[in-house]
């Protein structure tokens, strides 16, 4: 039964709209009345919230409120943490311009610990500020000051493979059952768009002989390569219901993986032989889909010089601290991967990020270490053959054996871990379009100066679904569950679409890991207990 307070907050739900997806609502209660008497003369021509409302990288007293109008403006963000909006304070916002495709963000700072934040978003039009928008809902949950239970989502993989937002089935449905679960926060393991599959109108279900129809915009009829493809990518996605839905109440942990820019992108990518593509130049696609990355995810810069980086740390109360990583912008080129000593080729954090991941880890005070990851330590993903007919690879597995290539990396983190005791670091990752659960364990490793530790593997959300990869025996990976595609690229409509729910105990500190499907019904749990 619902108490007082929760019936409360599912009737601003409702009220807002957000009960049915749009994450703008009809009604301007609120945030318009205090914005009316800036305004008192609005024109019936207003600007429009034109893909909702996002939050993200909420911490204990901030969290980013990211919304786009349909012209030049200045963002508006009132918040109250009152669902019935009668304490609201008005905070004006930077200005969203052609520059930034109309796109706004404000770090809405000062907020309490552990607390509800409701939330209306608008814009004044640039060119007359008589004219105002109405209002985009949405609210969030501040992280805890004390030991309070945590559950958060994970997984990755949004519109692969040509499989965008099919209106016959409802859209992208596994969003709507991911907020039913009232998560605190999702963590986006990467692949949030696939710049390099074009979503066509239909195309054939090849396990049943359906055929899958697609909502389509110019934008995704072809490989993004320019800066409004690429753009074009992210505003695809938000079409869909659930998903604007999802982003209005459920803050997100951005990261990225290859498919923002192009399929297993790196350094020595050569495109020469894609005839889709024009533009070649591998460097270039990597500017422009980093600039509409940034501009359409809900990450907060980390600093006026480092405006592009991704890594980051976001402690979330006594429990938990994330270590949010990137495995793609500091790599050396995909190659062979079996060098007998670290170089510039074997770099896939990167030494920077390297040292920052273990100077945070002995730093933190959590009970729980969550390193969320673009993909999976273990799983060789081949990439290819080099010019002497040799294996690449894409991530550390480099296949059975001794400690080689960009493996070095690995093994010293892992190294590190053990020898500065730190405690209840859990992994958690996607990319592979299937879900797994692995436990490393030195006693069955090459390489055996580490302590157990687990990775979850879980997607994708709205994509193909794909055959599993074999496992690297150089840190001892045991497969516990996986379900994967019995054929490469099955369609969402054989259900094997996948996310994994983490519920963290206030009292017994216990962290519970479950991975579901499509339809919220679980496949397997773990429960880990922490150390001492």
């Amino acid at each position: 039964m619902l108490n007082d307070y929760q019936k409360s907050r599912r009737n601003f739900i409702k009220n807002a709209g957000l009960a049915v997806g749009a994450g703008v609502a009809p009604s301007c209660t609120g945030l318009s009345n205090i914005a009316a008497a800036l305004n008192p003369t609005s024109l019936s021509v207003q600007p429009q919230l034109t893909h909702g409302v996002q939050f993200g990288d909420v911490l204990s007293d901030r969290a980013i409120v990211w919304s786009r109008a349909d012209r030049p403006g200045r963002m508006l963000v009132g918040y109250s943490f009152n669902p019935d909006f009668n304490d609201a304070k008005l905070i004006q916002g930077p200005l969203a311009t052609v520059h930034n495709d109309y796109t706004a963000r404000i770090d809405l700072t000062g907020l309490p610990a552990g607390q509800d934040v409701f939330v209306q978003v608008m814009f004044h039009d640039s060119n007359n500020h008589r004219a105002l928008s109405q209002a985009g809902h949405g609210y969030f949950r501040t992280a805890p000051a004390h030991m309070k239970s945590i559950r958060f989502l994970w997984s990755g993989d949004t519109c692969g493979q040509g499989w965008g937002i099919n209106p016959d089935i409802g859209g992208m449905r596994i969003y709507e059952t991911m907020r039913l679960t009232d998560p605190d926060f999702f963590i986006h393991c990467g692949d949030s768009i696939y710049a390099d599959c074009p979503i066509s109108e239909s195309q054939p279900v090849h396990e049943t002989g359906d055929v899958w129809r697609n909502i389509v915009i110019p934008e995704v009829t072809k490989v993004a390569e320019t800066l409004d493809e690429f753009r074009g990518r992210y505003k695809y996605n938000l079409l869909d219901h659930n998903l604007r839905r999802f982003n209005a109440e459920v803050p997100c942990v951005w990261l990225w993986d290859d498919h923002e820019i192009t399929n297993n992108w790196s350094p020595s990518k050569n495109l020469q032989g894609d005839a889709r593509y024009v533009e070649k130049n591998i460097a270039e696609l990597k500017t422009q889909g980093t600039v509409a990355a940034l501009e359409y995810a809900p990450i907060r810069y980390y600093s006026a010089s480092q405006s592009q980086r991704i890594y980051r740390k976001l402690p979330y109360g006594p429990l938990l601290e994330l270590f949010v990583l990137d495995m793609r912008s500091y790599r050396g080129p995909n190659n062979y991967n079996r060098q007998t000593q670290p170089d510039a080729d074997t770099a896939y954090l990167g030494r920077e990020q390297l040292d920052w991941l273990k100077a945070g880890l002995k730093n933190s005070t959590a009970v729980w270490k969550v390193i969320a990851a673009d993909m999976p330590i273990g799983l060789q993903l081949p990439d290819g053959l080099d010019e002497q007919n040799r294996r690449q690879f894409e991530n550390f597995a480099n296949g059975d054996g001794p400690v080689l290539g960009r493996e070095f990396e690995i093994a010293e983190l892992l190294a590190f871990i053990k020898q500065e005791g730190i405690a209840n670091t859990v992994w958690f990752t996607a990319d592979v379009h299937y879900c797994a659960a692995h436990y490393y364990d030195p006693g069955k490793a090459r390489f055996k100066n580490f302590e157990p530790f687990w990775e979850f593997v879980s997607g994708p959300l709205n994509a193909g679904s794909f055959c599993p990869h074999p496992l690297d025996d150089t840190f001892g990976p045991q497969l516990i569950f996986q379900k994967a595609s019995p054929s490469p690229n099955q369609s969402p409509l054989s259900g094997l679409q996948f996310f994994g729910q983490v519920d963290i105990d206030g009292d017994s500190r216990v962290m519970t890991v479950a991975l579901k499907d499509i339809e919220g019904d679980t496949l397997f749990t773990q429960d880990i207990y922490p150390s001492a």
